[in-house]
């Protein structure tokens, strides 16, 4: 993904539901959208017009209407807005993030005991 390419929090909603949905109508994503907030057809229609003059979506024709998909994966948006916000709100450190994170969210032991495999994982590949 481009790093300039910041998807903003409605583009990201969208983008969310093509990830987890698959190629989508506007109608479809609006749908979804309305589950969660009620969000405008002709909003949800701007919005994925704007997402495709950006790059982040690309459309074919299919009978009368539109099918769209992302042009970026999900893995690359998320790492690059993770850098964004180490580098921008925790200085570039990993670590304050982690602290942070771990002190303003109760962690399952599930989250725990993956977070301690990641970390032995981590510190397999340094010896």
């Amino acid at each position: 993904m481009k790093e300039k390419i910041k998807p903003t929090e409605a583009e990201m909603d969208i983008l969310k539901i093509l990830w987890d949905k698959g190629p989508s109508t506007v109608k479809e994503i609006n749908t979804i959208q309305n589950e969660v907030k009620e969000v405008g057809y002709t909003t949800t229609l701007k919005i994925m017009q704007i997402m495709l003059d950006k790059g982040l979506l690309t459309r074919k024709s299919q009978g009368r209407g539109h099918i769209y998909k992302p042009l970026i994966k999900q893995s690359d948006t998320q790492k690059s807005m993770l850098n964004q916000l180490v580098n921008s709100a925790f200085g570039g450190s990993a670590s304050k993030l982690v602290m942070q994170a771990l002190g303003n969210h109760k962690a399952s032991k599930e989250e725990l005991d993956e977070i301690r495999s990641l970390i032995d994982k981590i510190e397999g590949k340094k010896k």
